[in-house]
Formats: C-alpha cells, structure tokens, sequence
C-alpha cells in the first residue's frame, strides 16, 4: 500500500510516520508537508526508513506537477492538515477556514487528479464536536465546529462525484501523549466536564491505519469506535 500522510510533521503526523515505516502492509509512505519530513531517530528493527518519500510543499492549495507525481498509485491518504480549536482564536477566521476546509477538498482534488489506486481511501481528521447539521447550533465554538462538519459533507460529496474514492471522517476527542502532563491534565478536564473520552496518539493512529489498510467499519469514525479499533489491534499484534 502507498499511503500520503498530509501534514506530517505534525503532532499526529509525526505518530502516523513512525508507525507507517513498520506496518508490513505500507510499502510506501509520501510525507506531505509545509517542511521535509525526516524518519523518526529511534525505530523499531522492524522499520523500514528507506519507504518514506519527504514532499515539500508550499501551499495546500496549490500542487505543482511534481507533487501529484508523487502521489500516483497512492492507495490511501490521511489528513491532518488543520488548525486546532484552541489555536483558531488567534488566526481570521477565514484563514482557520482556508486551512481546514477549502486545504482538504482542493488536496482530495489534486490527488485524484495524479492517478490513484481504486479503491482510494481517504480519512479527514476532524473533531468529536464537528456538526454536520447546518441547521443545528453545537455547544463547543458553534462557527468553527459547523466549519469541520461542512468539510466532512463537502469531502464526502467529492469522493462520490469522482467516483473510486472512499472518504471516511475520524472525529477523536482531545488527542493526549505519553508523558506530556498538559495534554493528560486537558484531557481529564474535558472527559469529565463533556463525558467525550480522549485517545492517545499512538492509539489515534493505530486505529486510522488500520482503517485505511483493511477498510472503513464505518463513517464517521467517532471516539469510542477509534478506541475499540485501537484495543482490537493492539489485542492482535
């Protein structure tokens, strides 16, 4: 399997490369990203650094022909390319909507344009609280949760207009880390105070590549199914 990881030199991103290099069913990992994404330092024995392709781009609206080479053949794409809730209050929100919507559905679009395997799968990272329903008001920052929910439909609607293309959106809660006491503090804070469980990145990832590998059980992909998918993988490896 050729699989695009979208940003990948980010928190998740990164998780996605190290994991990809030692999953026997990746063959070929294209990191896609604003700077060159390089292999972890510390791999497993049964890594394989010599998989991944860094792919440099400059902006997510605009691939030059050289990028969609790289992506020909690919089998399978997850985005990552975003702007976090807690970090769009400091951006236009315009520009929080450019990278997390009009990025994703002009890069689906890019990648069909270079030539793909059939079927493709392509997972849209989004949020618990994104909202699908226009006509519905979400408690947690209604206009940027309205926004992912808009980009999930408009992804969905693309990969059925050009055909061969499975889009599934993957909605975790708050993502923690291993030893990052912030993250694990935040994520407390919101399982108790929302009922929303959080998933550790490792997990997050495991589950997604599976998806990706073997198919969707289902769309969206909410909290508890990325950690039920997760325990299932972890409980068979």
């Amino acid at each position: 399997m050729k699989l695009i990881v979208a940003g990948a030199t980010g928190f998740v991103g990164r998780e996605l490369i190290r994991q990809s290099l030692s999953h026997p069913k990746i063959t070929s990992v294209v990191a896609l990203g604003r700077s060159r994404a390089e292999a972890p330092e510390t791999l497993p024995a049964s890594a394989d650094a010599s998989k991944l392709k860094a792919v440099v781009i400059q902006d997510y609206e605009v691939y030059p022909e050289e990028v969609k080479k790289a992506f020909s053949g690919a089998d399978a794409c997850i985005w990552t390319v975003a702007i976090t809730p807690s970090r769009s209050k400091t951006y236009d929100f315009e520009e929080v909507k450019r990278i997390c919507q009009t990025s994703a559905t002009t890069g689906l679009r890019a990648m069909h344009e270079a030539g793909l395997a059939t079927p493709f799968r392509f997972i849209y990272m989004s949020g618990a609280a994104a909202e699908r329903d226009p006509g519905k008001t979400p408690n947690f920052m209604p206009e940027y949760s309205l926004m992912r929910g808009e980009t999930e439909n408009q992804l969905l609607a693309i990969g059925k207009e050009l055909g061969g293309i499975e889009v599934a959106a993957v909605k975790p809660g708050l993502i923690t880390a291993t030893g990052d006491l912030r993250r694990l503090a935040i994520g407390f804070m919101v399982r108790v105070t929302t009922g929303i469980p959080t998933i550790n990145v490792t997990d997050l990832v495991a589950a997604m590549l599976d998806q990706v590998v073997n198919g969707f059980e289902k769309e969206p992909l909410m909290p508890e199914d990325l950690i039920r998918i997760a325990d299932r993988v972890s409980k068979a490896t």
